[in-house]
């Protein structure tokens, strides 16, 4: 517990932070990777509140999905000495830069505004590294979403939409004869591994996910259960078009929302696609947990890392951004257009569509059972090494169709030996 000096300590450090923020402006400068409709949109929301206050906004924006092309930019903007305020990070990651000394203490903040009493425990521990805040979440994403477009699926004679394996390959076989593209999907590797995850929990269950997955368990991965994934897997392939390989997600989304393809596995950042369309949830499009997943709930956090910076202008500018990122009307605004839901437990979710409502009740009741498990795909669970070796695994078998299921599921049984480089070229040259 706080004395009474070090609560009047942190009172003074919040405020100065917030009075004296438009008398001091400073520019904040901001990695991400939101490019898309969706997500371009949401970001201005957080542009316009900054900006409002005074500050300058900096864009550091670097396209691709998943953040890759991102991290190469960050990597070697630390290397120069010439790190932004903040960066779209996310998991693991976090803690691999906050050992190399980059990350801020955001301590005094959290404290002052009480981030420890509305955020989930498990989205703060990620948020932490050696029990101090280092990053801010903004969201909430389920990664094990099925999307469909309402008219194909009608004009295909597909009547509800898939809960098991099963029915989801009847309806596609509907979707093909009916002249539409089954299944949408981009070819690229993060792509391929979303899709790979969804089916692993959807056939052999969150035990399964977990085990194979996230422990990389030898005897799971080599479990009947992980056969019968990669046979699903490699059965979604004859579904998807051959314009796929190298196609960005949203632009796949987009074959469903102008009715060229029925499904899509993705994440709910693709219902932002939907929602800047103007389509709604319910009428145009349909969206549902995979099959097989209604039970579970595979997570996606954004969130934003905050570095070292020099300047007394721009560390008061960093922490408005804190402040900004983690406020009720911010976390309500920046949600509704991005698609996932708050991640702040006491927000009222009146404003929210029927998916996000969905969201959010299965996001507390799989947190309760046991069941929210993060997503590999998107960079919450392993090593940024161990998940490259996954990633690169389960695309090659998805491009290759001469090797087999035993092949590929020696190739994952070998992932327990990638050791977790943690940047160490970034700190070796700091």
């Amino acid at each position: 517990m706080l004395n009474k000096n070090q609560w009047r300590c942190l009172l003074a450090v919040g405020m100065s932070v917030l009075a004296s923020a438009a008398v001091h402006a400073g520019e904040v400068e901001v990695l991400h990777y939101w490019t898309s409709g969706g997500e371009a949109q949401s970001v201005q929301e957080l542009k316009a509140m900054m900006t409002a206050r005074g500050h300058s906004w900096k864009d550091f924006t670097v396209a691709g999905g998943a953040g890759g092309n991102a991290m190469a930019s960050l990597k070697q903007r630390v290397l120069d000495g010439n790190a932004p305020a903040a960066a779209l990070i996310k998991g693991p990651a976090i803690q691999e830069w906050a050992e190399l000394n980059a990350l801020t203490n955001l301590d005094a903040m959290a404290l002052f505004d009480k981030w420890d009493d509305f955020l989930p425990k498990v989205v703060a521990d990620q948020m932490k590294y050696k029990g101090h805040y280092v990053a801010v979440p903004v969201n909430v994403h389920r990664v094990n979403w099925l999307w469909a477009n309402s008219a194909v699926l009608k004009k295909a004679g597909v009547t509800v939409m898939p809960t098991n394996w099963d029915e989801f390959f009847v309806a596609a076989d509907k979707i093909r004869a009916a002249g539409f593209v089954p299944l949408a999907h981009g070819g690229q590797d993060w792509q391929d591994f979303t899709v790979f995850e969804t089916v692993a929990l959807g056939v052999g269950g969150p035990e399964f996910y977990d085990k194979a997955l996230l422990k990389l368990d030898k005897a799971a991965i080599g479990s009947d259960a992980m056969k019968k994934t990669l046979e699903t897997f490699r059965r979604l392939k004859t579904y998807v078009d051959a314009k796929a390989p190298g196609r960005d997600w949203n632009v796949t989304t987009d074959m469903v929302i102008k009715g060229k393809a029925g499904f899509q596995f993705m994440g709910d950042w693709a219902k932002g696609e939907f929602l800047a369309a103007k389509q709604m949830p319910g009428k145009d499009f349909i969206c549902m947990p995979a099959p097989g997943t209604a039970n579970a709930y595979t997570y996606n956090v954004d969130s934003f890392a905050m570095f070292q910076l020099k300047s007394w202008e721009a560390q008061k500018a960093q922490g408005y951004l804190a402040y900004v990122l983690m406020g009720k009307d911010f976390q309500e605004r920046f949600n509704l257009r991005k698609g996932s839901i708050p991640v702040h437990l006491n927000l009222n979710m009146d404003k929210f569509d029927e998916c996000a409502k969905r969201s959010n009740v299965d996001f507390a009741a799989t947190a309760k059972a046991g069941t929210l498990l993060p997503s590999v795909a998107h960079g919450m669970a392993l090593s940024t090494a161990q998940q490259t070796a996954m990633r690169a695994a389960v695309n090659e078998f998805w491009n290759t169709d001469s090797m087999s299921v035993g092949q590929a599921i020696g190739r994952l049984q070998t992932l327990n030996a990638a050791v977790a480089p943690k940047l160490a070229h970034v700190a070796e040259k700091k």
